[in-house]
């Protein structure tokens, strides 16, 4: 889409998301100047792992180990999206955990509002709870946002396209 002979799109105006791939990713950003987002939702492990089953293959301390060797101070952006559940990843000590992890990477994190899907037993954290998770991200040097929410209204809201199966695997995360 960047090519001269395509659409000749600037890099500046696309951003690709990911859950961290490697060997995608590391292709990605030796062939691309385009912007990354990289989906966290805990910076622990194993609480990860229950979110997002990619993590076992591709643990997201090894995904930030390869966006650590690129240049992201200039024109060129990375920032980590993390859906806030409720009683779930949205506690000071996660705040303090992310903020360590990223730490070094001159990122944003996108909070995002967690939206409620049926037969899925997880809850969104209120807009207090949220404020006080970037206020604290945002005291220790990490630039974070509340993101915008559109598209709840007819179910394509972020995290709002799964299937009944996906509902299952978050049985028990409450």
């Amino acid at each position: 889409m960047t090519a001269p002979y395509g659409y000749g799109w600037s890099p500046k105006r696309i951003t690709v998301s990911t859950i961290g791939v490697k060997k995608g990713l590391q292709r990605f950003l030796d062939e691309s100047n385009c912007h990354l987002a990289v989906s966290l939702h805990s910076p622990f492990p194993e609480e990860r792992l229950k979110l997002m089953p990619v993590e076992k293959p591709f643990p997201a301390t090894e995904v930030l180990d390869i966006i650590r060797r690129y240049d992201f101070s200039g024109q060129r952006r990375v920032s980590f999206e993390y859906i806030v559940f409720k009683n779930l990843n949205d506690t000071p000590r996660h705040a303090d955990a992310l903020a360590g992890l990223v730490k070094g990477i001159p990122c944003r994190v996108n909070l995002i509002r967690f939206h409620a899907i049926p037969d899925v037993p997880l809850e969104s954290s209120d807009l207090k709870r949220l404020e006080e998770f970037r206020d604290r991200l945002n005291r220790k040097g990490v630039t974070c946002t509340i993101r915008t929410s559109r598209g709840e209204d007819i179910l394509a809201a972020c995290g709002m396209l799964s299937t009944a199966k996906a509902g299952q695997n978050c049985k028990g995360m409450e």
